[in-house]
């Protein structure tokens, strides 16, 4: 039988049983996706196992992926039966190290027009997780070479995971990457879990406010804003003061309205009563994330009938 036929007939299989995937006929269903050579129903029975969290099936699950691990870009294009195997067996909370050490440290290359790109960065960064989670000994060992791999999605997982440690030796290690340097993506990630292990990282993250690169310092203010830590506050207003940059202004407004504090929400609708129009209109836009406050709403008029200009808002 060609191979998209039995394709075919295998994700009929899976949309006959996803209703309700923990029948007896149904766990024999998703052995018998698990066992083929067909990498695309092999991820979809994995994440039909993860939701329904039939751990029974885990032993499948690892033998299906140990098979995907032979001549593996032939046996599972593009990673996909790997990442979800990962996947659910992480949420599965399986406690095997093997697995999630052999996926770490996976790469896969496979031909694209012009060379060759790594199908994999995914598959490290969700056994890096699998690692946080079965409190691996040297889990910070491989997230520190994680930090270093040459992919941003797995270095990325590599940031989430150690936030996901709460462990205070996570937090050396972020600020030398930070200070290193990475893409905007990558660091805006190593904000956000720095400040979520310890407040006194703000200070660090501060310093990343007036960089050239006006992408990293839109990522440390909203970083510092998703913190909701109080001490943000006057770092934010200062930064905010000072540059002239109509975007990042309009980035720093929002930030501050993210501290959900009754600080932040002072200083934003006194710069509706009393600051420029530019500046009252994006407090305005700000404070849309509090759009369902109505006692907040009716302040915010209260703000704007004592401006001379008659600006108006819809919040």
């Amino acid at each position: 039988m060609p191979k998209s036929r039995k394709l075919e007939e295998l994700q009929a299989q899976l949309n006959q049983i996803r209703a309700e995937p923990t029948t007896d006929e149904a766990v024999a269903v998703l052995r018998q996706i698990l066992a083929s050579k067909h990498n695309i129903a092999i991820a979809q029975a994995a994440r039909i196992i993860r939701d329904a969290n039939l751990r029974e099936l885990m032993p499948d699950l690892v033998t299906a992926f140990n098979r995907l691990m032979q001549n593996p870009a032939t046996a599972d294009p593009n990673c996909l039966g790997k990442k979800a195997i990962a996947e659910a067996l992480y949420h599965l909370e399986y406690s095997e190290e093997f697995l999630f050490l052999s996926g770490i440290h996976h790469v896969q290359m496979e031909p694209v027009w012009g060379g060759q790109v790594d199908t994999a960065p995914g598959l490290r960064a969700t056994c890096a997780l699998g690692l946080v989670r079965m409190n691996y000994p040297d889990v910070m060992v491989e997230l520190a070479d994680l930090l270093a791999d040459p992919e941003s999605e797995a270095r990325i997982g590599a940031v989430r995971a150690l936030a996901y440690t709460s462990d205070p030796q996570a937090v050396p290690l972020l600020r030398l990457k930070v200070q290193l340097g990475d893409e905007a993506a990558v660091l805006s990630e190593c904000f956000a879990a720095l400040l979520r292990l310890t407040p006194t990282s703000l200070p660090l993250v501060a310093r990343f406010l007036n960089q050239a690169n006006p992408q990293i310092s839109e990522m440390a203010a909203l970083a510092l804003g998703e913190s909701r830590i109080p001490e943000a506050l006057p770092l934010l207003q200062t930064w905010w003061k000072q540059t002239q940059d109509a975007d990042l202004r309009q980035t720093g407004l929002l930030a501050i309205a993210m501290l959900r504090n009754d600080a932040a929400i002072e200083f934003l609708l006194d710069l509706i009563q009393n600051g420029s129009k530019p500046d009252a209109q994006i407090a305005l836009a700000a404070l849309r994330i509090y759009q369902d406050d109505r006692e907040l709403a009716t302040r915010i008029q209260q703000q704007l009938d004592l401006r001379p200009d008659g600006l108006r808002a819809e919040l």
